[in-house]
C-alpha cells in the first residue's frame, strides 16, 4: 500500500487541481437548465421610493452601477441655490458634460433661495433654476436608474423624497446614412439612424399628421430595451394594435438588441422559415405603410424599422415600383415576378425533365445535355445539388468578407471556380447555366430573408424531382402552397389579398395608378387591401 501512495505522489495524482474553475452554484453562473440554479440572485420589489436623505441616494447608486469600481459613473455634490446639499449624478459618456455644467450647476449655484416658507423646492428647481427643455420630477427609484442609463441626468435634494431628471443626452452618435441594403435609384436616400430619437425624426418630416403617435415602451426584457410604436391613431386598427402590445409585453429575455430579434419574438409561426414581419432601413417605406394602417416599431440601437403585419406580396415589391412611371413600374415588377419563378422552379424542373420525363424534351436539347455531360462522374441530380450549395457558399463569403475582399471572392468564385469545374469534368456546362440563372432569379427577390427561404427550398425541389419527377415537385410545390394560406401575420392571411379572396383597390400584378392620397402608399406595400 505504501509502495501504491509513494507511486501515486510522485505521478502527481494526490495534487489538488489548482486551475480556475467556474462553478454553476457561484454567483452570475448562467442558468442553462432554465434558471435552476442553486443560488438565485436576490429579488427587489418593482415600485421603490426615493429616499429623503442625499447620502442613502448616493451609496444606493453607487451600489447599484458599482461605483466603487466603475468609473463612468459621475457624483457631483453641490449647494443648491448655495444653502442645500444636492448632488447630480450622470454617466460619463452618455450625459452631456457641457449642458451639466452651463444650465445645472451654474444656474443652481447662482441661484437664491424664495423668500416665502413652505415652498415645494423641488419644483421651484424646475420652473426658476434648471433652464432645460425637459425637466421632471419622480419618486420612483427605476425610473431614476432608467433615467440615468439613458443618458439623462438626476438630481436629489437633501430632505425631498424626490429626484428631478433632467434630458442632457448628448452621447456620439453618426450621421443619418443611406440606404444600402435597399438602394434605389429614384426616391430618398436616407437610412434609419441607431438613435430613436432621429428615427422618428425621419418619420416625421415625412408624415406630417397631428394624429400620428410615436408611443414609447419597453420590452419586458431584463436589459429595458426602449422601443417605439408608431401608427395613425385614426387609421391603424386598434385590435391589431392591442395585440402587439399584448405580444410586446409577454417578451421576456436577457438580450433584445435589434428589430430584427423582436419580429422573431412576437411572430405567430417561429419555426416557419418565411418571414411574417419586413425588416426596412427605408423611412419612406415605413411611412407608406403607416399611412395604410400597419405599426411600425422602431428599437433603440437598430438601425431598421418592423412592419407588421405583412403578406407575401408586400415582400416582393419594392419602393421603386412606386417611383417610376406605370407602364416601366409594371414591366419591372413582371421582370421581378418572373425571376422570382425562374429561381424556385428552373433547376427542380430540369430535373424532372431529365430523370424521369425525357419525352417531353427535343432531340436538340437531349443531345445537348449529353454532350456537356461527358467525362462528368457524379450523378446529375448530386451535382445539381452541389452546384446550388457552392453557389450559396461563394455567395455568403462574399457577404461576410470586408469590403473588396468580399468582391474579389464573389469573382473568384463565380469566373475561376465554374470555369475550372468544367474544365475538370466536375460539373457539366448546361447545370453551371441554370445554376447561374437561378441565382440571378434570386437576387430579384427584394428580401433578404425571403431570399435565403427560397434558396433552400430550391434543394428540397430538387431532390423531390430526382425522387418523383414533376410529380415530386408539384406535391412540394402545393406542401408550400398550403404552409402559407395556414400562415398569418398578426393576424393577416399571409396570401391574402389572393387567398382568401380580399376586396384591393390595387391591381396585385401590375402597377396601378395613383389616383389619390393614400394610393402611392398603398402600392409600395403591395397590401392595398389590408
Amino acid at each position: 500500500m505504501e509502495r501504491w501512495n509513494a507511486l501515486a505522489q510522485k505521478l502527481g495524482f494526490d495534487t489538488p487541481d489548482g486551475r480556475f474553475e467556474l462553478l454553476e452554484t457561484e454567483a452570475g453562473a448562467p442558468s442553462f437548465f432554465h434558471g435552476r440554479s442553486r443560488q438565485k440572485a436576490p429579488q427587489y420589489p418593482d415600485e421603490r421610493r426615493v429616499e429623503r436623505h442625499l447620502k442613502g441616494n448616493k451609496d444606493r447608486l453607487t451600489s447599484a452601477f458599482w461605483g466603487q469600481i466603475n468609473p463612468d459613473l459621475i457624483l457631483r455634490d453641490f449647494l443648491f441655490c448655495g444653502q442645500v446639499p444636492a448632488c447630480v449624478v450622470g454617466i460619463n459618456g452618455m450625459a452631456d458634460a457641457q449642458q451639466i455644467n452651463d444650465f445645472v450647476l451654474k444656474r443652481a449655484m447662482e441661484s437664491a433661495m424664495p423668500p416665502k416658507r413652505g415652498t415645494d423646492v423641488v419644483d421651484y428647481a424646475i420652473k426658476e433654476v434648471f433652464s432645460l427643455l425637459e425637466a421632471e420630477p419622480t419618486q420612483s427609484w427605476p425610473e431614476v436608474e432608467e433615467a440615468i442609463l439613458e443618458g439623462r441626468a438626476a438630481v436629489f435634494l437633501e430632505g425631498e423624497p424626490a429626484a428631478i431628471l433632467l434630458d442632457v443626452r448628448g452621447y456620439a452618435c453618426r450621421a443619418v446614412g443611406t440606404a444600402e441594403n435597399e438602394s434605389t435609384i429614384l426616391g430618398p436616400a436616407e437610412a434609419f439612424h441607431e438613435n430613436l430619437r432621429t428615427s422618428i425624426t425621419l418619420l416625421r418630416r415625412m408624415i406630417r399628421r397631428a394624429d400620428l403617435v410615436c408611443e414609447f415602451r419597453e420590452t419586458g426584457s431584463k436589459n429595458n430595451a426602449k422601443l417605439a410604436l408608431c401608427y395613425l391613431g385614426t387609421v391603424c386598427n386598434q385590435s391589431l394594435l392591442q395585440e402587439v402590445k399584448r405580444r410586446l409585453s409577454a417578451i421576456s429575455t436577457d438580450m433584445l438588441l435589434s428589430a430584427g430579434t423582436l419580429g422573431q419574438r412576437i411572430e405567430d409561426s417561429p419555426l416557419s422559415p418565411v418571414p411574417q414581419t419586413l425588416l426596412t432601413e427605408r423611412p419612406d417605406r415605413a411611412a407608406a405603410a403607416i399611412m395604410g394602417g400597419k405599426v411600425v416599431i422602431l428599437v433603440e440601437g437598430s438601425p431598421q424599422a418592423l412592419v407588421l403585419p405583412i403578406t407575401l406580396t408586400g415582400l416582393l415589391l419594392t419602393a421603386e415600383d412606386t417611383y417610376l412611371r406605370r407602364p416601366t413600374g409594371s414591366i419591372l415588377r413582371f421582370v421581378r415576378l418572373f425571376g422570382v419563378g425562374v429561381s424556385v422552379l428552373m433547376p427542380a424542373y430540369f430535373l424532372a425533365l431529365a430523370y424521369h420525363h425525357q419525352g417531353l424534351l427535343s432531340a436538340e436539347v437531349l443531345s445537348t445535355v449529353i454532350s456537356s455531360r461527358k467525362l462528368v462522374f457524379m450523378p446529375m441530380g448530386m451535382e445539381m445539388v452541389f452546384l446550388l450549395l457552392v453557389f450559396q457558399l461563394v455567395r455568403e463569403a462574399g457577404v461576410r468578407a470586408p469590403g473588396a475582399v468580399g468582391q474579389t471572392v464573389g469573382i473568384i468564385g463565380g469566373l475561376i471556380l465554374g470555369q475550372a469545374a468544367v474544365s475538370a469534368n466536375f460539373v457539366s456546362t448546361v447545370a453551371l447555366i441554370i445554376v447561374a440563372l437561378t441565382g440571378l432569379g434570386n437576387f430579384v427577390i427584394p428580401n433578404y430573408d425571403l431570399q435565403i427561404t427560397v434558396a433552400y427550398y430550391r434543394v428540397l425541389l430538387c431532390l423531390l424531382a430526382v425522387w418523383g419527377g414533376l410529380l415530386g415537385v408539384s406535391c412540394g410545390l402545393l406542401g408550400a402552397l398550403a404552409l402559407l394560406a395556414n400562415q398569418k401575420s398578426f393576424g393577416v392571411p399571409f396570401l391574402s389579398p389572393v387567398a382568401p379572396k380580399t376586396v384591393q383597390r390595387e391591381p396585385l400584378f401590375y402597377r396601378g395608378t395613383i389616383r389619390g392620397q393614400g394610393q402611392a402608399q398603398d402600392d409600395m406595400n403591395g397590401e392595398a387591401g389590408l
